[in-house]
């Protein structure tokens, strides 16, 4: 339970990379994902996040409805969230008919979750110009909202002329399904304030929880309803957290170079600091493998600190198969979960 009572989900989260180093056919990757998922619902995991990017070589996923599909399809109990997709890159109209087959295959568990990208080499592909991708994203979401709440929409402005668009199916969801909204910016806080269900940011502060409750009142009164989804980037639980810090270090050094090269070029990451090896990732403290009982007291800790309502972390290394972080999640189930029921 969180310090006020609630119950705590806890989710995997997915980016289904396959690096060119460590390849894996990925048909297989793709099935023993899904696989992993299927078992997850079933010891204990509430939720599954999945992430979007575009034309990066290890193949990740660019597809977030097609792979929400498979797990619906998969399953029966585990919510399944965007985590996030990137608006800017979606037509709102197909946008909203995909979302609701989803949420009818799954019947009813699709959380929707969107940002507004960051990545400029996506924008320079599509041919959009990353300085409108705000304003881009806000008349996106309010199209996908509005047509997911069953209105006929009309719309022309500077990126869409829609006349009189009502979707069919219904989502299974009403009003909608839930929308989340994920960033790191305060424009990205701002846009889920006015759009969104819920707000979702890794390795959140409690300052960052306090301005967004503190703007949800602003914006709509108080609310004892704030959804709001965190967690450690990578929290590793092992029996034996040395061998398992050496057999993931070299993955979260590629996945986390990666992303500074992308944030820094993009213009969020001033500095940008590389991870030169695994002492330095290490010393960064981003990686963290620890036993059982050391893990339940950080989650434990950290939401002491920050009131989340959901939990994930990365589940998979980069080119690592999911086999090997199976005896991890069994271990998290087992014992790491059950302290917080």
């Amino acid at each position: 339970m969180s310090h006020d009572g609630r119950r705590i989900r806890f989710g995997l989260w997915y980016d289904f990379r396959n690096p060119p180093q460590w390849r894996q056919p990925s048909d297989r990757l793709y099935r023993e994902i899904l696989d992993q998922i299927a078992w997850s619902e079933d010891n204990g995991f509430d939720d599954v996040w999945l992430s979007e990017h575009h034309f990066i070589e290890d193949g990740y996923l660019p597809a977030l409805l097609p792979a929400a599909a498979a797990i619906g399809a998969r399953t029966k109990h585990i919510r399944i969230a965007l985590g996030v997709l990137l608006m800017p890159f979606h037509h709102p109209v197909r946008l909203a008919e995909d979302i609701a087959v989803v949420d009818v295959i799954s019947g009813g568990r699709l959380e929707v979750g969107v940002g507004a990208g960051y990545k400029v080499e996506e924008f320079e592909v599509f041919g959009l110009p990353a300085g409108e991708r705000g304003a881009r994203t806000n008349h996106a979401l309010d199209i996908v909202r509005r047509l997911l709440d069953g209105e006929t929409v009309t719309v022309k402005n500077r990126f869409f002329e829609l006349n009189r668009v009502k979707i069919t199916p219904e989502p299974i969801q009403r009003p909608h399904p839930p929308i989340w909204l994920g960033g790191f910016t305060e424009a990205a806080l701002r846009r889920a304030v006015r759009y969104g269900d819920g707000f979702s940011v890794p390795d959140a502060t409690h300052d960052v929880y306090d301005r967004y409750v503190a703007a949800l009142a602003k914006e709509h009164g108080a609310t004892d309803d704030v959804r709001f989804a965190s967690g450690f980037q990578w929290l590793i639980v092992s029996n034996d957290p040395e061998a398992t810090f050496e057999e993931a270090a070299d993955h979260i050094l590629y996945q986390q170079d990666n992303y500074t090269a992308w944030l820094s070029r993009g213009g969020h990451m001033p500095n940008p600091v590389y991870l030169r090896d695994r002492e330095h990732l290490r010393q960064s403290g981003i990686l963290k493998v620890v036993e059982p009982d050391a893990a339940a007291a950080m989650i434990r800790d950290y939401v002491r600190k920050v009131p989340i309502t959901h939990y994930y972390s990365w589940t998979l290394p980069p080119g690592l198969p999911p086999r090997w972080a199976q005896h991890h999640l069994e271990l998290f189930a087992s014992k790491v979960i059950p302290a917080f029921r």
